[in-house]
């Protein structure tokens, strides 16, 4: 009879690698990794519970060797950016004029549970936006929406939905965007990409990108090398007829009339952009929030 421990069962439908269901391999591979940040001095319990940790292991298939350079790396990017300091320090004052010229926002949750992110690359304005601000300003606006979403959103979703949420649903609109604006884009896009998936790594857990024009098969040929095979498989192109494929994901009271749900944020004063509705912003779900 084999002493080794049975492998770990999911429940309450706890997907693979995560905690609750994770092999005897992954506990091993999890256990191993933390005594090594421990014994190297970066580990921080504060902010590198076992969920976080897990999200490095699976970017990288559970190789220890690999996955010590990504976290290392990111620990070190941290530093250099001042990333913890930033929710702190860092005012973003041309808010409202940048999402005039580059529409994107949180709105919501799927019928997963999952913050829904939403960005309107066709309305993207590129030389009207770096006129107001600078790539050094979006660059650290866009981490510390990620520092928000780790430390806001995700806690307040998870505590609504009763389980650990540490992914979004993300729909990219293309209406209206051409490939010379896309072109014009590009260069911010691919070094926000490279932040999302080499320093908040496992994050997606399904994409949409609605209004897909024909050319977007060349342009998709130029994203696609930036990601890996895993994000490759949560992405879903579609053309002009998104709605039903949106709503079975989503409930319609949860996404904007824009995108052919119900939502117009009436009470927020019909910016659904601006308003940012969700679990995060209730007091019952988010601590940080004013009861």
């Amino acid at each position: 009879m084999s002493n080794s421990a049975p492998a770990a069962v999911a429940t309450n439908d706890t997907l693979p690698g995560r905690v609750g269901n994770l092999t005897p391999e992954q506990q091993h591979a999890l256990d191993e990794f933390k005594e090594l940040i421990k014994a190297e001095g970066v580990f921080v319990p504060e902010r590198h519970d076992d969920h976080y940790v897990l999200r490095f292991l699976r970017a990288r298939k559970f190789h220890l060797g690999n996955t010590h350079k990504m976290f290392i790396d990111c620990e070190n990017w941290r530093k250099e950016l001042g990333v913890d300091a930033l929710m702190d320090t860092f005012v973003f004052e041309e808010e409202d004029a940048v999402r005039k010229c580059y529409p994107r926002y949180y709105h919501n949750i799927d019928k997963a549970g999952r913050p829904i992110y939403i960005e309107h690359i066709g309305a993207i304005d590129i030389k009207t936006l770096f006129k107001i601000t600078d790539e050094d300003r979006m660059t650290k606006q866009h981490v510390l929406s990620y520092e928000k979403l780790i430390r806001d959103r995700m806690p307040a979703c998870s505590k609504l939905a009763g389980r650990h949420i540490e992914q979004c649903c993300t729909i990219l609109d293309l209406k209206g965007v051409s490939l010379r604006q896309f072109a014009n884009a590009f260069g911010f896009i691919k070094r926000t990409s490279a932040i999302a998936q080499n320093y908040y790594p496992e994050m997606m857990g399904k994409m949409y990108v609605i209004n897909a024009p024909m050319m977007f098969t060349s342009v998709w040929g130029m994203v696609k090398p930036l990601l890996d095979e895993v994000t490759v498989k949560k992405i879903v192109i579609l053309g002009s007829n998104y709605q039903a494929v949106l709503l079975s994901d989503i409930d319609a009271d949860k996404l904007p009339k824009t995108l052919g749900g119900d939502c117009t944020c009436a009470e927020l004063g019909g910016d659904c952009q601006k308003g940012e509705p969700g679990p995060w912003k209730d007091s019952r779900y988010n601590k940080s929030v004013a009861a």
